[in-house]
């Protein structure tokens, strides 16, 4: 229960809203014993009617049906029966609309609370979780809570009065009959409990199946073009008929489960009216209950209070689960982000990028990505990265963009540490062209204008940016041009046609700061001079990053720095770096060559 206390400051927001459900409950409850009263006096009239004996009912009763007939009198406490039963049913309703609309309330807050602050957390997190796991606790985990926070607290409160109405009631009339009356109850409280939880225990077995079923159905769709590439339909047949056998077992089991359950829970509850019965019978016959309808009186509020003892079993369940999804909740809302926005203070990005010494190793792999780096990157002017694979190119854009901090070193952007700038206009004043795009679910345009300043600019804007990134004709061949809908990741579009619209989404913002990582490696030598050749005039005035294992990409740029193994092995101009014939001529000397024989191929 300790985990739960985390809700306690969304019980105190909505307490008014508890309050009146407790108000609710009360007064449908109060609403809810008279009935057994009421029916039991129609009960002992129509006895005496029938044996001829006089049967007198309650003074308040009698000033109600002085000179009415039989037929009548009947007629009219079902009369009162029904409207005390809707009066009841009414209240109930503001019951429901309250507590359970309260626990819909927090649910909203809660996820909305986990949601922001995923959204706080740096890489470091999303590397070390999978998705699946993140997304089940802010749906699944959060879903088992607002069960504790609706139906168990208002299960609970319910039957807290009833049992506070109902109990005193039975024992005043009559204490042998109340206990035996009663007895069949707890037991039958304590089977539910237990019988829940292998119930849940074989749900989250069936749910967590289920949740395999789609990720393979998922992975299948998405990849279709693969898996008839390599002719493996029949392989991922089988491996989705086997989760489907698993899946029927895991269902098969709970079915059972269930048939078992409620033919239990209807003997237990039968079990107990027929003792009220049996035991009311002996009560009557040695004299200790005087009127007959006072057993049809114990057996209404036997079967009243049938269901909020059913309930403490399946309360009790929801509550372990509620506690064991909150303490996955709050493993995640307790992780802070290791990287954090320092100020809020305005931020003047006029000034030049210094790398001093830096040396950086990846946390989550322990890799080393970077050692003693030193370099500067003058505003305004194009600094280009070069280098194999794992040499450490993006990992400078990652440390100067702080989706990690340096081990070593230090970082300065306009002559201001990186670790005490305000982290959030850092980055909306970069545009950044990552080596793996990510493209949404939605239009062209939508995707384009992404980048833009928290709205949709004009058309006009949107069609530049598209025109500097050389992928204004292709997006106007197709049949809806720019309300294009692209599929998921944009599995819709060619590699190439994604760069160029990740690199429009960039430009689009006019950034201070330009960083190209790796963006033009799907597209061909002559689309990667057009995309250059309009990139100049968009980079004029800017400070620039161009990351790339193109020559080609980098020949312009006011600085190059060559990297291998984390470290600057060359750095200069292109000019300056062929003349030295070291790494980087090599280089050169190779995609020449490629580019010549493919020339005459």
């Amino acid at each position: 229960m300790r985990s739960l206390k985390h809700l306690n400051k969304y019980l105190l927001k909505y307490k008014f809203r508890l309050l009146l459900g407790f108000v609710f409950i009360l007064i449908s409850n109060v609403f809810g014993v008279f009935p057994p009263h009421i029916i039991k006096e129609a009960f002992n009239l129509a006895d005496s009617q029938l044996t001829g004996s006089i049967y007198v009912t309650e003074s308040y009763l009698s000033s109600i049906f002085e000179g009415l007939s039989f037929t009548k009198i009947i007629l009219l406490f079902g009369v009162i029966v029904l409207i005390l039963a809707l009066i009841k049913g009414i209240f109930v309703f503001f019951m429901r609309q309250t507590i359970i609309i309260m626990s819909r309330l927090i649910e909203y807050d809660l996820k909305n609370e986990i949601y922001e602050h995923y959204q706080k957390l740096d890489a470091t997190f999303y590397k070390e979780n999978n998705t699946g796991d993140i997304m089940n606790r802010i749906s699944d985990d959060v879903s088992k809570v607002r069960m504790y926070l609706g139906p168990s607290i208002m299960y609970t409160i319910n039957l807290i009065i009833l049992f506070a109405l109902v109990v005193p009631i039975m024992f005043s009339i009559n204490v042998r009959l109340s206990l035996y009356s009663l007895i069949p109850l707890p037991i039958l409280s304590i089977i539910i409990y237990l019988v829940s939880n292998r119930i849940n225990k074989q749900s989250e077995k069936v749910q967590s199946k289920l949740s395999d079923i789609t990720t393979l159905s998922q992975e299948t769709y998405s990849g279709i073009r693969i898996i008839k590439t390599y002719v493996k339909e029949k392989f991922f047949s089988s491996k989705l008929n086997a989760e489907n056998e698993a899946y029927k077992a895991y269902s098969m089991n709970l079915v059972k489960t269930n048939a078992f359950f409620f033919p239990i829970m209807m003997l237990l509850i039968g079990l107990s009216t027929i003792l009220t019965i049996y035991i009311g019978g002996q009560e009557y016959i040695a004299g200790n209950l005087k009127e007959k309808g006072t057993i049809l009186q114990f057996v209404i509020y036997v079967n009243m209070l049938t269901w909020p003892v059913t309930a403490i079993g399946w309360v009790t369940s929801i509550v372990q689960r509620a506690a064991a999804s909150q303490t996955r909740i709050n493993e995640f809302l307790s992780t802070q982000p290791k990287v954090k926005n320092p100020t809020s203070d305005q931020l003047n990005l006029e000034g030049d990028i210094v790398f001093k010494n830096v040396s950086f190793t990846y946390p989550e792999s322990g890799i080393t990505a970077l050692k003693n780096i030193s370099f500067e990157i003058n505003q305004g002017k194009t600094l280009a990265i070069i280098g194999k694979t794992g040499s450490g190119k993006s990992s400078i854009i990652n440390l100067l963009l702080r989706t990690y901090d340096v081990n070593k070193g230090e970082i300065f952007v306009a002559d201001k540490n990186i670790k005490e700038i305000n982290l959030d206009q850092l980055k909306e004043n970069t545009g950044v062209v990552p080596q793996d795009v990510f493209l949404f679910s939605d239009t062209i345009e939508n995707n384009i204008a992404f980048g833009y300043k928290n709205k949709l600019p004009d058309k006009s804007i949107i069609e530049e940016a598209a025109k500097n990134a050389a992928i204004h004709s292709s997006i106007k061949e197709l049949p809806n041009g720019f309300q294009t809908l692209i599929g998921e990741r944009g599995v819709t579009l060619s590699g190439g046609q994604k760069q160029r619209i990740s690199i429009a989404r960039a430009i689009i913002k006019e950034p201070k700061i330009l960083i190209f990582d790796d963006c033009l490696s799907a597209v061909d030598t002559e689309t990667e001079d057009i995309i250059l050749t309009n990139l100049k005039k968009v980079m004029e005035n800017k400070t620039s990053i161009i990351i790339s294992h193109r020559v080609s990409s980098v020949k312009n740029a006011d600085t190059i720095l060559v990297l291998d193994e984390g470290e600057i092995i060359e750095k200069g101009t292109h000019d300056i770096l062929l003349k030295a014939k070291g790494s980087y001529y090599e280089t050169y000397q190779t995609q020449l060559l490629e580019t010549e024989k493919n020339k005459i191929k």
